[in-house]
């Protein structure tokens, strides 16, 4: 209800709906070029996602390399990743949450991962 009683400006609301989309879209751009990293083995793999989640980099310390257990190897990669996307997540809950809630909710939206 808008005080007074009066009728909402349907320009002025579709304005403020205009400019919190170009925002979004801004932050979305700002994610997908924001590098963060992830870790695992005591930094015996290191992994580089986008905000946006695109592995970018994977870094493998040759003591995490032997030939005779490519198991550990493979998982502490997974979990290198896994974490490096943890901290994306956190991020996009950072720099779009507050968007997302000025737009009406958080799980509502399409196309946003909360």
């Amino acid at each position: 209800m808008i005080p007074g009683g009066g009728q909402p400006n349907m320009q002025q609301l579709l304005q403020q709906a205009q400019k919190m989309q170009q925002d979004l879209a801004n932050a979305q751009e700002e994610l997908a070029r924001t590098e963060v990293d992830g870790q695992a083995g005591g930094g015996l793999v290191k992994a580089t996602v986008t905000g946006s989640g695109e592995l970018r980099g994977l870094v493998i310390d040759p003591e995490a390399v032997d030939p005779e257990d490519t198991e550990t190897l493979a998982d502490l990669i997974v979990a290198a990743v896994q974490a490096a996307n943890e901290n994306a997540q956190a991020l996009q809950q950072q720099k779009l949450g507050p968007l997302a809630q000025g737009l009406g909710g958080g799980s509502g939206i399409p196309g946003l991962p909360f």
